[in-house]
């Protein structure tokens, strides 16, 4: 096997490639080779200079590298059946294997794209789920900036771009914008319901649930009892009474009508996990 002794380079994956008999790919890590479920394929003759055409690394003397184990594997075999070299791709983005650290690739989509027409689609389809995901999450947050109180939104930007004391300027100027203090705890309620609907939350859409939680706790519920609430509020209501910050160790019991108002609306158009958590929060007594 080549000694990883020395930066990694284009030149030096390409001569150990120049002297393979065959390359075993598979759609596992370097210790789960044996794997039945694990696409495979071996390549030889010139199928090995295509995979060449398609793995380069930018030469460079990087050291450092992910904790992963990583998939595929190739294992790269010379005539006599001994293993020349063992690599295994890195998020699409690096080798490791070759040399003493991970390598960069010059072509990651490129070889993804090589990968899949040889039987294995395994890279691509991560591909292809990521690139749905980060679309799916930027419409998540753009949706969350829109949802901002009015005037608000520039700074809510700043807040999801991690600017420096966004968060911040963000609270003192709602503080200035809406200085009547039950106007501005049903407000943040409301905000605070945008992502109650969602799988998991954002940490910047959490925003709203602490500022809310700055506030006293008298202040917070007489607020929210004042006069009936939308079912954005109830949502928003909800998340509160159910947060960690809230229930452990317990703030204050949620009163009535304001308690029974929550239990019908969750329990009417709630998503499992809302009501999961009243179940084992506020409406913990009602379903005994």
């Amino acid at each position: 096997m080549a000694k990883r002794n020395k930066k990694p380079s284009t030149a030096w994956l390409h001569g150990i490639l120049a002297n393979a008999a065959e390359v075993l790919i598979v759609e596992a890590g370097p210790d789960e080779l044996d794997r039945a479920d694990a696409a495979r394929t071996v390549v030889a003759g010139d199928e090995i200079a295509g995979l060449a055409r398609v793995l380069a690394v930018v030469d460079s003397d990087r050291r450092d590298g992910c904790l992963c184990l990583g998939w595929p594997t190739m294992v790269v075999s010379g005539a006599d059946g001994r293993e020349l070299a063992r690599w295994t791709v890195h998020h699409q983005t690096y080798l490791r294997g070759l040399g003493d650290g991970d390598a960069e690739l010059r072509n990651g989509p490129a070889l993804t794209e090589w990968l899949a027409e040889h039987g294995l689609s395994g890279s691509r389809d991560v591909q292809l789920m990521l690139a749905r995901q980060e679309v799916e999450h930027e419409a998540r947050r753009v949706r969350w900036v829109t949802a901002a109180p009015a005037g608000l939104a520039s700074l809510a930007e700043a807040v999801t771009r991690r600017e420096n004391h966004a968060e911040r300027q963000l609270a003192d100027l709602m503080a200035r914008r809406i200085p009547d203090l039950v106007e501005r705890i049903r407000t943040l309620t409301t905000w605070a319901g945008v992502p109650a609907r969602e799988n998991g939350t954002f940490w910047y859409e959490s925003l709203p649930q602490r500022l809310l939680l700055a506030e006293s706790t008298k202040a917070i519920l007489d607020a929210l009892m004042m006069a009936p609430l939308s079912p954005g509020q109830l949502d928003g209501a909800a998340e509160l009474f159910t947060c960690l910050e809230w229930t452990r160790p317990l703030r204050a019991e949620v009163p009535e009508p304001l308690r029974s108002q929550l239990i019908a609306h969750v329990t009417a158009t709630g998503t499992e996990p809302m009501r999961f958590r009243m179940h084992h929060g506020y409406g913990a007594s009602a379903s005994r």
